[in-house]
């Protein structure tokens, strides 16, 4: 018999996430194998990313997003700041699970952040310019924690550093977008490598008025529609 989730774990409303796929040749993207002892999606391999943290909207951020992508991502974001914010932490939460730095050189910014003190202290600023809005999903009711993700992807040559995970994300290595499929997934990380490789190899959804794919849950089947 199936157990029935308690009634607050559909009354969950889902927190503002981003997550990176950080693209490389065109042909790979990086992931890794979330903790066992996570109570989101343990022992799944995903991307790097993660709820949006209070200072990813305060902090500094003196090279923003493309138009078409602040556009896009503000669609779904109740202002302008709240979609660069989430922009930001797939670029922190990146750095933080993966120690790389998707950055440009500039001059010296400080902050009491201490979520952004250690990568402002590289010298570098979040280069959000180069960053593109792939995707938007969010997580089905009745699940223990639910998020409201946008995908966002890069090019592996615009990072720097090495790869160095923190414990979060176990495993991390590059992993060929026709090879991704076989590992353990989310579902929707199934999905969205799909948007990913359609987007790379055939051109959907790119251009200033292309539509973004929007996934969200419907009698426990997925519907991509558009955002």
């Amino acid at each position: 018999m199936t157990e029935e989730k308690p009634v607050e774990a559909y009354k969950l409303k889902p927190k503002d996430a981003a997550t990176l796929l950080i693209i490389r040749g065109g042909e790979e993207v990086l992931m890794g194998v979330r903790s066992a002892r996570h109570a989101f999606m343990p022992n799944k391999y995903v991307f790097p990313g993660g709820r949006v943290d209070r200072a990813d909207g305060m902090v500094p951020r003196p090279i923003d997003l493309q138009p078409d992508v602040a556009e896009k991502l503000t669609r779904g974001a109740p202002s302008g700041n709240r979609a660069r914010a989430l922009a930001m932490a797939a670029v922190r939460e990146t750095f933080e699970e993966a120690g790389m730095i998707l950055g440009a050189e500039h001059a010296p910014i400080r902050t009491g952040s201490p979520n952004w003190k250690p990568f402002y202290a590289s010298g570098l600023v979040p280069a959000l310019d180069k960053l593109e809005y792939i995707a938007r999903a969010i997580t089905p009711p009745g699940r223990p924690r639910r998020f409201d993700t946008r995908f966002l992807m890069v090019d592996a040559d615009h990072l720097r550093g090495d790869i160095a995970g923190s414990g979060e994300l176990l495993n991390l290595n590059w992993v060929k977008l026709k090879d991704a499929q076989s590992l353990d997934l989310p579902n929707i990380t199934r999905l969205i490598i799909e948007i990913a490789r359609r987007r790379i190899h055939d051109g959907e959804h790119r251009g200033d008025s292309a539509k973004i794919p929007f996934v969200r849950t419907i009698n426990r089947r997925h519907i991509i529609g558009d955002h």
